[in-house]
């Protein structure tokens, strides 16, 4: 049964190295594939000969990431059906472990090529870092810990993705009962934030159990690799090699200081406007005028439709590209019972092909989603021709502009699902949710570098330092009575049980954002053009030029912050 919601897809080029039978979720069919570029690698006599090696390696890598990205797929698709779960933990166990030094070993042989350096420099430059950085940080014995680590947080998504409550008489997933947050009826918004509240709280112990294990497996990984700490380790493993931690710590002090002051005037103006005495958790999604909420769509293929209609005003290409995944079913949209919370895209490797998976219940927030998730694929599909498979995916925290900018110039054409009156709103809502998540991305942040230098933590000294943090971040919402849910809140955020360290990207990447978003207001062509160009780059140059060629800097301390904070707050004083 084929659970995947797409079918057989056409190659971005033939194969002329991996056999086109091979199975490649059977370990004896791969491991002799690494052999032959194993032996190959160091009787290479030339730098062409040295470049088809890489292509041959690059084609292997690239078939066994989009079998891997396949299953995973599947997987988060079907989270309830045993033989994904199997076929997906079958790689994970079996393939992967047995990929890794695989590939350490021809990461070793190219970084000692005496070939090497007769390659291009511009051209191999970062790929050359990169190899070198992996060599020095891959040791055997993490092999097997990051399995389980993987294992765990397949654990964390399914037990995510299991959670229901049952609302007057119906089961909802707790993605469904957003929608209920937005009603103007203020008995119906505490009675459904507490119903899910009251379910994920059930769950606590269970959600702090996975994670003390990822600490304890993520510290000892870190220690084999010979790292004080994981925080250390996560970033050189990450490749962070334009930023610091410290330069982490300078963002969160600007958010503090620029953002969480605009963020506390929209609150009080949110309060102000619904007549309360405080503002509760409940309160936070309701429109402040107590209009029904926006409904952009009622159906998933209007949403489709109506995005289509978006990127046809917007641009040519980029429609085109759109138009390609419906025709080659790569989007699964809808939100049901048993699949994965969240959205991502996830670019199939060897097709050079993206896909798109979310939840999509009718909200302002999936036309963002879709709009983001879409802004990924552009960036898969503009890297299609780059040969060398470490170069058709950017860091991610350029990845991420990628997407938040699409956010932004898809919205100048929101009126493809609204009147005109409620296109206002919705960039308005858009815009004070780009306020909002600034102070949760530092809130994150912050919390993952205390957690991971503070390996020996116990739980409640965790739960301090989130509340602490929700106290420095959170503006002025009143969760009296509710301490418990706001303790325990960072549970719904998978990042962190799932991709550690994996957050201020979306801060760095935001600035980038709405720095192409200034951009475009200035000269709309231009920008766009820009934003095209640094796609088709891929990861072929370092975060600062990547940035560079979208027209942005790459800086994120009060310098570049206050800026975009004046610019964020003019612009919702016009949409007020």
């Amino acid at each position: 049964m084929n659970l995947l919601p797409f079918g057989k897809l056409p190659a971005a080029k033939l194969r002329r190295f991996v056999p086109q039978n091979a199975d490649l979720g059977d370990w004896p069919q791969i491991a002799p594939l690494f052999d032959q570029l194993e032996n190959r690698g160091p009787q290479i006599k030339d730098a062409a000969g040295l470049e088809a090696w890489l292509i041959d390696w690059s084609e292997l890598s690239a078939a066994l990431d989009e079998e891997a990205s396949c299953r995973y797929i599947a997987m988060t698709c079907h989270t309830d059906n045993a033989d994904a779960e199997k076929a997906y933990l079958h790689f994970v166990e079996n393939v992967d472990p047995q990929l890794k030094p695989k590939q350490f070993a021809l990461e070793k042989i190219y970084a000692a090529h005496p070939l090497r350096e007769q390659l291009p420099r511009e051209r191999f430059n970062v790929f050359d870092r990169d190899v070198k950085n992996h060599v020095e940080l891959f040791r055997q014995e993490n092999v097997p810990l990051e399995t389980d680590e993987a294992k765990l947080s397949q654990q964390y998504q399914k037990l995510s993705g299991s959670l229901t409550v049952n609302f007057r008489g119906e089961e909802k997933t707790l993605v469904q009962m957003g929608r209920y947050l937005e009603e103007p009826d203020r008995p119906l918004r505490l009675e459904a934030w507490e119903l899910v509240a009251r379910r994920r709280l059930q769950e606590a112990d269970k959600f702090d159990e996975i994670f003390d294990a990822q600490i304890k497996l993520r510290g000892q990984i870190a220690k084999n690799a010979g790292f004080e700490n994981y925080r250390d380790y996560a970033f050189r493993r990450m490749g962070r090699f334009d930023y610091t931690p410290d330069d982490c710590v300078k963002f969160q002090n600007a958010v503090e200081k620029e953002i969480v002051p605009i963020a506390k005037e929209l609150q009080a103006q949110r309060r102000k406007q619904l007549n309360l005495d405080s503002l509760r958790p409940w309160d936070l999604a309701v429109d402040p005028l107590n209009r029904p909420p926006l409904k952009p769509f009622s159906q998933t293929d209007e949403m489709v439709l109506r995005t289509q209609n978006i990127f046809n005003c917007l641009d040519t290409e980029l429609a085109g590209g759109f138009r390609q995944m419906q025709d080659l079913k790569l989007l699964d949209l809808e939100n049901r019972k048993g699949k994965a919370p969240g959205g991502y895209q996830s670019t199939l490797a060897e097709s050079r092909l993206p896909f798109i998976f979310m939840n999509a219940v009718g909200l302002q927030r999936d036309v963002e989603t879709i709009l983001h998730e879409a802004g990924h694929a552009f960036h898969a599909l503009a890297t299609r021709n780059e040969d060398l498979y470490a170069y058709r995916s950017a860091p991610i925290e350029f990845c991420e502009v990628a997407s938040m900018s699409m956010e932004l110039l898809g919205n100048e054409f929101i009126e493809e699902f609204y009147s005109s009156d409620d296109a206002r709103r919705a960039r308005r809502v858009h815009l004070e949710g780009v306020v909002g998540v600034f102070p949760w991305i530092a809130t994150v942040d912050a919390f993952q570098h205390w957690i991971y230098t503070n390996p020996n933590h116990s739980r409640e000294d965790r739960r301090k330092a989130w509340l602490g943090l929700m106290d420095r971040f959170g503006g002025d919402v009143d969760w009296s009575g509710r301490e418990n849910a706001r303790a325990n809140l960072w549970h719904r955020q998978l990042h962190i049980f799932i991709h550690p360290f994996y957050y201020i990207e979306y801060g760095i990447a935001q600035l980038g954002a709405l720095q192409v978003w200034a951009n475009s207001k200035q000269d709309k062509a231009k920008a766009l053009n820009d934003y095209k160009k640094s796609l088709m780059l891929g990861g072929s140059r370092p975060l600062p030029e990547l940035f560079s060629a979208a027209g942005c800097q790459f800086e994120f301390s009060a310098k570049t912050i206050q800026p975009l904070a004046k610019v964020m707050r003019e612009e919702l004083g016009k949409l007020a």
